[in-house]
């Protein structure tokens, strides 16, 4: 299967368009911090001409300890990312864990994304397909970049061809994980478009014992290298105050890094594609 390009919100997603960006904090915290990461997020796409979608998570599930902070639930975090959609025009996107949340995401949401541990999840990934949103679906840290022909093929079952693969690393030994970049055109190879998670493949997962650690500082040298080897767009967990973040502290960007950041890999991706 091949797809064709598509639209979430007002950005064109291709084998061969511009270069794109997923963005905003791992899990959303106030109104407030929400709002702050998305007008920042809203000046410097329109500084460096690079499209963002906006992305926050309700619930966190895959959290390291029991009293990890887990997000406002869905109904609250619905109505946060709704609220940031009127006032900057991005599109949207979140997790699902379970395939209930679906529907009652996918109503308000324009691109459903599938934790990578959940990439195997058939009731999932097929719930997701069948809203008729776009879908992300991360490689999974224990799966080959071949085996997620599998979780396109249940996606696409639904007659749903709106969709992304997202690489962020595969665990090598404990609480590490390394980057294959070839897993980048593998991917594609399967018809998608392929978006490199340049944040959390810096986690140490469960590094901290009841956290993850993390390189934050070594995000763009990841991300340069992923749009070199023919990434279509990147992922990118940033904060206002990333010392402070609720979750992925140790990994997470700051604020102040990306516009640096897409502007260097906007210019990687131009020569590349040209």
């Amino acid at each position: 299967m091949k797809t064709k390009a598509f639209e979430i919100g007002n950005i064109e997603i291709g084998l061969d368009g511009d270069m794109f960006v997923i963005a905003g904090p791992c899990v959303l915290e106030d109104e407030k911090v929400c709002m702050d990461i998305a007008n920042r997020l809203l000046e410097i796409s329109q500084a460096t001409d690079v499209p963002v979608m906006f992305k926050g998570s309700f619930d966190k599930a895959n959290r390291s300890s029991i009293s990890s902070f887990r997000g406002p639930g869905i109904d609250k975090g619905l109505d946060i990312l709704n609220s940031i959609r009127e006032k900057t025009g991005f599109a949207i996107v979140t997790d699902v864990h379970e395939p209930s949340q679906a529907t009652k995401a996918g109503a308000v949401v324009d691109c459903l994304q599938i934790p990578a541990f959940l990439c195997r999840q058939t009731d999932l990934l097929v719930a997701c397909g069948e809203t008729g949103k776009a879908v992300n679906i991360k490689k999974g840290q224990f799966v080959s970049p071949a085996e997620m022909k599998n979780a396109v093929e249940k996606v696409a079952s639904t007659g749903n061809k709106k969709i992304m693969l997202t690489e962020r690393g595969t665990f090598f030994g404990y609480n590490r994980l390394v980057n294959d970049m070839t897993a980048i055109t593998a991917m594609k190879d399967l018809g998608c478009p392929v978006v490199f998670d340049a944040t959390h493949s810096t986690q140490q997962p469960g590094g901290l014992g009841n956290a993850s650690a993390g390189r934050r500082e070594m995000a763009p040298i990841l991300a340069r290298s992923a749009v070199a080897a023919g990434a279509n767009g990147l992922f990118l967990e940033v904060h206002t105050d990333p010392d402070n973040a609720k979750c992925d502290t140790a990994c997470i960007m700051p604020i102040d890094w990306v516009s640096d950041v897409l502007a260097t890999c906007k210019a990687i991706h131009e020569i590349v594609r040209g």
